[in-house]
C-alpha cells in the first residue's frame, strides 16, 4: 500500500512539474523507473519493454556466423542451395534468405545477398518485438531472440517465448537446446547455434 501511494505521489508531482497529463509511452516508462527503484543489482536498467528494442551487432554476428554466405562461385557470384535436412526445399541463398523465389539455378550478387540480410534481419526483429510487447527483456535476451527467429520462424508459439513472457529466464535458455533438429535428425551446426544463442540469452 505504502509503495502505490508512493507511486501515486512521483506521478503527481511529475504531472505537476510539466504542466500536463502523461502519454503511454510516459506511463510505462515512469512505472519502469519506479519499479527499479532501489535495485541493487541494477537488473531493472538492464531491461526494457521488447517493442521498444531493435536487433543490434549480436543478432547480426549470430546470423552471420551460422547462416553463412555459403555457395560463392569462382565469378564471385553467390547461388542457392538445398537445405541441408532435406537436401531440397526450403532452398536458401546468401545469409539464410529463402522464398518462393528462391531455388535451383538462383544466383545472386554479394550486394544483394547483404542488402536482404539487412531486410530480413529488421523484419524479424519487428516480430520479436510485436510477440513480445511490453514484456521487460534485456538487450542481449532480444538479440539472441532475433538470432533463433530467424532460424525457426517460431518466435509466436515456441515454448521458450511462452517462458520468457513469464519471466522464467532460466528456463526459457534451457529451451533453445530443444530447437536442434532440421528434417528430423540431429544436426551439430543447429547444437553449436542453439548454444551460442542461449550463451548470449543468458549474458543479460
Amino acid at each position: 500500500m505504502a509503495k502505490d501511494t508512493a507511486r501515486t505521489a512521483i506521478f503527481d508531482t511529475v504531472r505537476k512539474i510539466l504542466g500536463r497529463g502523461f502519454t503511454q509511452n510516459e506511463v510505462e516508462t515512469l512505472d519502469d523507473a519506479i519499479d527499479c527503484a532501489g535495485d541493487d543489482n541494477r537488473t531493472c536498467e538492464r531491461l526494457r519493454p521488447a517493442s521498444k528494442l531493435t536487433a543490434g551487432s549480436q543478432a547480426l554476428e549470430l546470423i552471420k556466423r551460422f547462416e553463412g554466405c555459403a555457395s560463392q562461385r569462382a565469378d564471385g557470384l553467390i547461388e542457392a542451395y538445398p537445405d541441408p535436412g532435406t537436401g531440397g526445399a526450403p532452398w536458401t541463398i546468401g545469409w539464410g534468405a529463402t522464398g518462393a523465389n528462391i531455388g535451383p539455378g538462383t544466383v545472386w550478387t554479394q550486394e544483394q545477398c547483404d542488402a536482404r540480410l539487412a531486410e530480413d534481419v529488421a523484419r524479424h526483429a519487428k516480430d520479436v518485438a510485436e510477440a513480445l510487447g511490453s514484456i521487460p527483456t534485456s538487450q542481449a535476451q532480444f538479440e539472441a531472440l532475433v538470432s533463433f527467429h530467424y532460424n525457426t520462424g517460431a518466435i509466436r508459439w515456441a515454448t521458450l517465448t511462452a517462458k520468457h513472457r513469464k519471466g522464467d529466464h532460466a528456463g526459457a535458455s534451457e529451451e533453445f537446446a530443444r530447437w536442434n533438429k532440421a528434417g528430423g535428425r540431429v544436426l551439430k551446426g543447429l547444437v553449436r547455434r542453439r548454444q551460442a544463442e542461449a550463451r548470449v540469452y543468458a549474458s543479460a
